[in-house]
């Protein structure tokens, strides 16, 4: 009877894990529609294309290498076994495969990261070679020394579902690739102002932003890797922050510009979703709430001092995921309490806990975030002088639009002057009659 119990908890926690895992993967879905919504119609099209290539790439990619780096062993700093898995994952409490497959459809997400802050100037190609570096060396890397058993897991560091490891990671590439890139062509005047570049499409940024929330339940709640009682705390937690983030950075920005901007408080339900994922296990549903409130303030201000600085995001992608994920690691150094977020075992330093677990999280975020920035600096600039056209368009093409200079067809093609197009093939059909 045991045994059986024992089974059927078994396959009963691979099929959470595997729900998960799906939602995970609906939320590039998301992604795409927030990028694509937020930049500009021109370049829809290019948008989409690369955040389909995203997930097929890193998931050959790390299937390939990446898991091995990041979950096979090795020493303290990387992984090096367990490449081309034939024997499924890692985790002896699922079956094979799922804890491979929930991890695969992770990688994806770093990545996509990058791709909404060099949008609408960067190369197709240059985009997907480093998609596939990064997800050999730097997401995997820094995966290992948290989830792989490596140097911060020896040392206390917590990063539940992966504000550092995902996030904080996507931010720093996605930093580095916005440096090495440059601005959009008429972003910033010779005086130094601000060219503003409205989103084209707040339904499908709108649409793309309830996606990534609803994912995100899968996202937290999945890393449990288990279906028991902590589940529903952490998406409730999950839930709390976002909504706070939201309301937050909508009253923050009303406050700070007198409009209700819609995209500013999009990005804070965004900011309160990335700052609770490390400590989503670890905070009560109150302190949850504070979390989503600073994330959404910082959004805000994080989206402003990036463009005060010239640096060219279109989609607030450094802030949200860099900064907020850098700021809901040391969340858990602030507010987080124990194994589980109950209200017992203080770890935090305002619920008094000390200051030895802020410590951790600090040098924890700081290492990763430094880490992926500096990696993927000098994979972007390798990038530009060793590949021929280096990692930008050129500008012809990207005053014309990617859609039409690199992919050959608009997205909303029912606007042009009453013609037709063929079904999926991009080329215009006589006028109709």
């Amino acid at each position: 009877m045991e045994e059986q119990l024992s089974e059927l908890t078994t396959y009963a926690n691979a099929l959470w894990v595997l729900v998960s895992a799906a939602l995970v993967f609906f939320m590039h879905a998301g992604f795409a529609l927030v990028e694509s919504g937020f930049c500009r119609k021109k370049n829809a099209v290019m948008v989409l294309m690369k955040n389909f290539g995203v997930v097929a790439i890193s998931s050959i990619i790390f299937y390939l290498v990446g898991y091995g780096v990041m979950f096979g062993e090795g020493n303290a700093f990387v992984g090096l076994a367990s490449f081309f898995p034939n024997n499924g994952g890692a985790d002896a409490d699922l079956p094979p495969y799922v804890f491979l497959f929930f991890q695969l459809v992770f990688a994806a997400t770093a990545c996509t990261i990058v791709s909404g802050a060099v949008a609408e100037r960067a190369r197709l190609l240059t985009f997907f070679f480093f998609t596939a570096i990064a997800t050999v060396i730097i997401y995997p890397v820094v995966g290992h020394w948290v989830w792989g058993g490596g140097w911060l897991s020896e040392m206390g560091f917590i990063d539940f579902a992966g504000s550092t490891v995902v996030h904080g990671v996507g931010g720093g590439m996605a930093l580095a690739g916005a440096l090495v890139v440059g601005p959009r062509i008429g972003k910033y005047k010779r005086d130094g102002s601000v060219n503003p570049m409205p989103a084209h499409n707040f339904p499908l940024a709108a649409l793309g932003v309830l996606i990534l929330w609803l994912g995100w339940f899968g996202f937290n709640g999945g890393s449990e890797l288990a279906i028991d009682a902590e589940v529903g705390r952490i998406v409730l937690v999950t839930n709390l922050a976002a909504a706070a983030g939201f309301c937050a950075a909508l009253t923050w920005i009303r406050i700070r510009s007198g409009l209700l901007d819609l995209s500013m408080a999009l990005n804070g339900a965004l900011a309160g979703l990335v700052g609770i994922t490390a400590g989503c296990y670890n905070i009560t549903g109150g302190w949850s709430i504070v979390v989503g409130i600073v994330a959404g303030m910082l959004c805000v201000e994080g989206v402003l001092l990036i463009d005060k600085m010239k640096v060219d995001d279109p989609v607030g992608a450094i802030t949200v995921h860099g900064v907020c994920g850098i700021f809901g690691t040391l969340a858990v150094g602030l507010v987080g309490y124990g194994s589980a977020g109950t209200g017992e075992e203080p770890i935090g330093l305002l619920v008094g806990g000390g200051a030895s677990q802020l410590v951790n999280q600090a040098i924890g975020a700081g290492a990763g975030v430094a880490f992926a920035f500096g990696v993927g600096s000098v994979v972007w600039l390798a990038l530009k002088f060793l590949v021929p056209g280096g990692v930008r368009v050129s500008e012809a093409h990207e005053l014309e639009g990617l859609d039409i200079a690199e992919c050959g067809v608009e997205a909303y093609n029912e606007e042009l002057k009453g013609y037709h197009t063929g079904a999926g093939t991009g080329m215009s059909a006589a006028p109709a009659e």
